[in-house]
């Protein structure tokens, strides 16, 4: 039975430790207790906030004016596959990094290197979260959502869900509560090819050759603790939203402006980090560069920060909370960075965590 309660406070709901109070707030253990909570507030005209695992929010310092539906579904199941492949069912309230650990110790492979990554399943097509190398994109076979236009559930399959960088159908609109999704995964010992060269190197291979999926797992995880990108109570630079802004992708305009940008500001014998990007729909060529990079070239060092927000002391793309800090502190920090580089090298830097009831806008 789904539990309601009033005035709760979100800031123990997040990762950052910040947010105001939730006017109305349901705990939500069963799909059929998401939808009706979500269609109940719909129907009342409030507005609506389905949360996990909240590793991936920026909540006002005011709350949130209506109802937030916190996603406790829990459960997987295993669908066997021709050829090798298994599709894996998730419920969208299962912890990410529990879910891949399983998948890792029962020899299947495809998220391998998505380890260590906070929240739960039902964030995962949304953001088409990815890191080191891998993405969900290549492994969700389908999603089932709760279509809030229709009042319908509902089963997207990989292309309906319009994967891109780090974004998705579901991203940047209300319409879909996701409440399963299906994971099409490799039976066997070894990982997927590891793609990503700083992982490659950890692991002392080149790229594209495959290891243990257990010593691809722990690889992961000892980068990203080395980060503070792995969520401990005891290290204040965990304290965060993770990324705070994605890695900008340009066009040819773009990426000639940050070529001269570049050489002028560090001189023209040093390069920017270069990504493969897909073309835009149009067929315009488009790079990928490091948003991190372009962060530290700026000026803006491990651990700056003229309040009680922080730069992590181990990842430039963190934005911590490692005090009694509060979202309005973040934000300044946030426009601070975003200004900054685009005075450096003329890129506009994109938050990556969903902004509720606030906005970057200065």
């Amino acid at each position: 039975m789904a539990v309601f309660a009033e005035d709760v406070n979100l800031a123990g709901y997040t990762t950052l430790r910040l947010g105001g109070p939730a006017r109305r707030f349901v705990e939500a253990t069963t799909e059929a207790e998401v939808v009706e909570a979500v269609a109940a507030a719909d129907e009342a005209g409030e507005p609506v906030l389905v949360l996990g695992g909240g590793s991936n929010v920026v909540v006002a310092d005011e709350g949130f004016p209506g109802t937030v539906v916190h996603v406790g579904t829990r459960g997987t199941e295993r669908r066997a596959v021709e050829g090798g492949r298994v599709v894996v069912a998730a419920q969208a309230g299962e912890e990410w990094d529990p879910f891949v650990a399983r998948c890792v110790a029962d020899g299947l492979a495809g998220v391998e290197c998505l380890a260590g990554i906070p929240g739960r399943v039902g964030a995962t097509p949304i953001q088409n979260v990815g890191a080191y190398g891998q993405d969900v994109a290549e492994t969700i076979q389908w999603v089932r959502a709760y279509d809030r236009e229709t009042n319908e559930t509902v089963t997207l399959d990989r292309e309906q869900c319009r994967f891109t960088y780090r974004h998705s159908v579901f991203k940047g609109s209300d319409r879909y509560v996701v409440l399963e999704v299906g994971y099409l995964l490799r039976e066997g010992d070894d990982s997927q090819p590891i793609a990503y060269a700083e992982l490659a190197r950890s692991l002392g291979v080149p790229p594209g050759e495959r290891v243990p999926l257990k010593e691809a797992r722990d690889a992961v995880l000892e980068l990203r603790r080395g980060k503070g990108m792995v969520v401990d109570p005891a290290d204040p630079d965990s304290r965060s939203a993770g990324s705070f802004f994605t890695n900008p992708v340009l066009g040819p305009d773009a990426l000639a402006e940050l070529e001269r940008r570049v050489a002028a500001r560090l001189g023209p014998d040093v390069a920017f980090p270069r990504y493969p990007e897909a073309p835009a729909p149009d067929g315009t060529p488009r790079v990928k560069t490091s948003a991190a990079w372009l962060i530290d070239r700026a000026g803006f060092a491990k651990g700056h920060g003229n309040g009680p927000a922080r730069i992590s002391s181990k990842h430039t793309l963190a934005l911590t909370n490692p005090g009694d800090g509060t979202t309005e502190d973040l934000l300044a920090l946030a426009r601070e960075v975003r200004d900054g580089v685009r005075a450096a090298f003329g890129v506009e830097l994109v938050n990556e965590p969903v902004l509720v009831g606030v906005t970057l806008t200065s």
